[in-house]
């Protein structure tokens, strides 16, 4: 997906928020769940839904007002109850890496939060089987 930075996504810098670009982060997992036939209400009747556990973002360039950043996400592994996610964003003006991201996402159950087994379903639509 693809996103134009605004007015509200600067900071006192004059660039990107760092906060931003987490919010990114999130925002494509999400669209790229709901791509594959699993937005929240899916989630919801399934009785589970991925939060996270940790996120290691690394910041490369900076993206100033306007610009367009691609984001692209992938999962790379799964284990019975996690994932990890991999996320990349390139300025679309110079292709330019501006942020690589490592997400671990946790399945837990809507009722209670504890953690549970990935649907194995979910999974195959992620190109992968949890282990």
């Amino acid at each position: 997906m693809s996103v134009r930075a605004e007015p509200t996504d600067i900071d006192e810098l004059g660039h990107v928020s760092n906060l931003i670009y987490l919010k990114w982060v999130q925002d494509v997992a999400k669209a790229h769940s709901a791509a594959v036939g699993w937005n929240h209400a899916r989630y919801a009747e399934e009785g589970g839904v991925f939060v996270v556990r940790r996120h290691t973002l690394e910041y490369l360039a900076q993206t100033f007002l306007s610009e367009v950043v691609e984001l692209s996400t992938w999962i790379e592994k799964w284990s019975p109850v996690t994932c990890e996610r991999h996320t990349r964003m390139v300025r679309a003006g110079d292709q330019r890496l501006v942020l690589t991201a490592v997400t671990t996402w946790v399945f837990v159950t809507t009722r209670g939060g504890r953690p549970c087994r990935v649907p194995e379903a979910l999974s195959r639509l992620f190109g992968a089987t949890a282990q």
